[in-house]
């Protein structure tokens, strides 16, 4: 049976939010080169397709784990989380309900700190970050806390008690902890430097 080129009982199509694109900064650059996720201040970081050189979640696959359920533990999959990104209003959002100063973003494994970008966290998949060296960047999604950043931050802590802290980490940083992206296309960033966010249309799938 040939269907009608217009049937009437066509979908009727979400509400579509515009592309647009806003303009923020980078405010640091940081690098894990210590065999470890905790970052450090670098002086730039140099991306190629695989990620950061020589940072501890460079590669072009990595090994699935607790967040990927569906997946037998180790599974070899393709590596989106090659590049860890966070606001520093956003971190000091989750520090103040955890009752302390601060997260310094080195703690939890941050490559890049971005300001002028509001709610970076909740910045959706497939955005791109193109920055204004060269460098491309897609967001693959939000990133969410897990104990072991917890556990990092409450390191500097002493007098605090480790597992509350942890915990404590996992609520107060959901949708603040940043997203992960993988690089589209490679080059050098510097701190200091021009970032643009491209958001694509937007819409909700509806569920019916």
């Amino acid at each position: 049976m040939t269907l009608p080129m217009f049937p009437a009982d066509a979908p009727v199509l979400p509400e579509i939010k515009p592309a647009r694109r806003i303009k923020g900064h980078v405010s640091a650059v940081l690098a894990a080169l210590g065999g470890d996720f905790p970052t450090q201040d670098v002086a730039h970081l140099t991306m190629g397709f695989d990620g950061i050189e020589g940072d501890y979640h460079a590669g072009p696959t990595r090994k699935s784990g607790g967040r990927e359920p569906w997946y037998p533990r180790g599974t070899e999959m393709r590596n989106e989380r090659q590049i860890s990104i966070v606001a520093a209003d956003e971190l000091a959002l989750a520090a103040a309900q955890m009752g302390i100063d601060r997260i310094d973003p080195e703690w939890i494994g941050a490559n890049l700190v971005i300001d002028g970008i509001a709610l970076v966290s909740m910045l959706p998949p497939r955005t791109q970050l193109f920055f204004e060296g060269g460098v491309t960047l897609r967001i693959d999604g939000d990133n969410g806390p897990c104990l072991i950043a917890g556990a990092s931050i409450a390191k500097n802590f002493p007098e605090m008690d480790e597992t509350s802290l942890a915990l404590g980490f996992v609520k107060a940083a959901k949708r603040r902890r940043g997203v992960v992206a993988w690089v589209e296309k490679p080059g050098v960033i510097n701190k200091g430097e021009a970032v643009t966010a491209h958001i694509w249309e937007q819409w909700i799938y509806p569920v019916r």
